[in-house]
């Protein structure tokens, strides 16, 4: 396994509720900055939340620890959505977001939740369709907080009005569209998020990193290591990509694409015979 993912790997290689998310998600970024320094980014994290005690107080009350994140995440430090680039990877690397201070909305959560952690606050990753959001729920309050657009608190409405401008009205608010996410969930999701825009951008090597992560992540998902062993053969590695796909066909025999698979796999040994 590649140094460059061992940060990764140590992570996540505790139970759920042991993981550091902030450190798991800025290990992300070391196959795009080898040298990051992980722990410097964690102290800025530390900083900021200094800055929301401060002006918090000995404040209890939820809303207000919130608009004590919201004034000096986005008031004072600026913080914000990058519309204009949202599918620059940049908005996916934590270390990236922090300095430059724009992200997408998982990112930007996983700022806004970290900062929160650090100041007692408990929040969890919702994710909702096509716009990622924080929930606060202790059992009797649930507040549900829009990163992406300065913090602000959604409403049922306003959760309902943003399914109708995302989904032109073929998507109907449902309760179960704002349960809490798991860390692991949140970090498939920012890696998921990079292997689209890798792939879309047409640089396989960058998307064969994210795959690793993801398989990393989760050894059992065939369908990353499906993805993985078909990108294999793209980049000519021809006894990984055979690896790969036979592994998926014993995990999922009867998937539906395995006639293909194993047409793959049969056109790669072919190739593999050829060249030893």
């Amino acid at each position: 396994m590649s140094e460059l993912y061992l940060a990764f790997r140590e992570a996540i290689d505790c139970a759920e509720d042991q993981i550091d998310l902030g450190r798991a998600a800025l290990a992300i970024a070391r196959q795009e900055y080898p040298d990051l320094k992980i722990d410097d980014c964690l102290t800025q994290l530390d900083r900021l939340a200094q800055a929301v005690e401060l002006r918090m107080g000995n404040e209890q009350n939820p809303y207000r620890i919130i608009a004590a994140l919201n004034t000096v995440l986005f008031k004072e430090q600026g913080f914000q959505g990058n519309r204009s680039e949202y599918y620059d990877p940049k908005n996916s690397f934590l270390n990236d977001v922090i300095i430059r201070k724009k992200g997408i909305p998982i990112s930007l959560s996983v700022i806004y939740m970290e900062v929160a952690r650090r100041v007692g606050l408990s929040l969890e990753g919702v994710g909702f369709p096509g716009h990622f959001l924080v929930k606060y729920d202790d059992g009797d309050i649930e507040i549900l907080i829009d990163v992406f657009n300065d913090g602000e608190v959604r409403a049922r409405e306003d959760l309902n009005q943003m399914l109708q401008q995302l989904y032109r009205g073929q998507v109907s608010y449902q309760p179960g569209f704002v349960t809490a996410l798991g860390k692991r969930d949140i970090l498939r999701r920012m890696l998921n998020n990079l292997k689209w825009i890798y792939l879309e951008r047409g640089e396989p090597l960058k998307t064969l990193s994210i795959l690793d992560q993801l398989v990393i992540l989760n050894p059992s998902s065939v369908s990353e290591i499906r993805d993985r062993g078909l990108l294999y053969i793209t980049l000519e590695r021809y006894a990984q990509a055979l690896e790969d796909l036979e592994s998926y066909l014993r995990l999922a025999p009867k998937a539906d694409d395995a006639a293909m698979v194993k047409t793959q796999i049969e056109a790669v040994r072919n190739r593999y015979i050829r060249l030893h």
